[in-house]
């Protein structure tokens, strides 16, 4: 497994990610992952969709939690083609919880806690937390990354007029 030491930061402290870095023009590394009633989820279930596939450390923290409402509040203006997948380690139990709390209903919220897949198969896996790093990756209707951000410091919001911008050119 590539090891990426110093990728990201945690208040400063850098830390190391599990997995290769996804660049734009490559095609979408596969995943499976957990939805909030305990099935199972991969990337061909989406195929033909543009998608934003959201790592966060954990819904239930502040950043992730301003992150997630946000793009909750801007997925409700996208059309039906396009998806906001916001993956954490989280258990699916408390991503549902989570969400019903919070009124989120536009994001979907998935689970990599089972087998860390899109951790590892998108670089974003945190080595000394078993977290994911806060990052955003735009696949367009043909399974191609169209936008990739690490946010170097997991404190940090995204860009996100960057990644609504990608997300709206890759329905297009």
């Amino acid at each position: 497994m590539q090891e990426r030491p110093g990728s990201v930061t945690m208040r400063g402290n850098p830390l190391t990610l599990l997995g290769p870095e996804i660049v734009v023009g490559q095609k979408a590394p596969d995943f499976t992952l957990v939805n909030n009633d305990m099935g199972t989820v991969t990337l061909s279930d989406y195929a033909g969709m543009a998608l934003a596939l959201v790592s966060v450390p954990s819904l239930d923290t502040p950043v992730c939690a301003v992150e997630t409402r946000r793009f909750n509040a801007e997925a409700a203006k996208l059309g039906a083609g396009v998806r906001i997948l916001t993956i954490s380690m989280d258990l699916p139990f408390a991503q549902k919880r989570w969400c019903g709390a919070m009124g989120i209903d536009k994001v979907e919220t998935l689970s990599d806690h089972r087998e860390a897949a899109f951790g590892q198969n998108y670089g974003v896996l945190i080595k000394e937390l078993r977290l994911l790093a806060r990052a955003v990756f735009v696949v367009d209707k043909n399974g191609m990354v169209t936008y990739s951000e690490l946010v170097k410091e997991i404190a940090d919001e995204p860009f996100y007029a960057g990644v609504l911008t990608a997300l709206s050119q890759a329905a297009g």
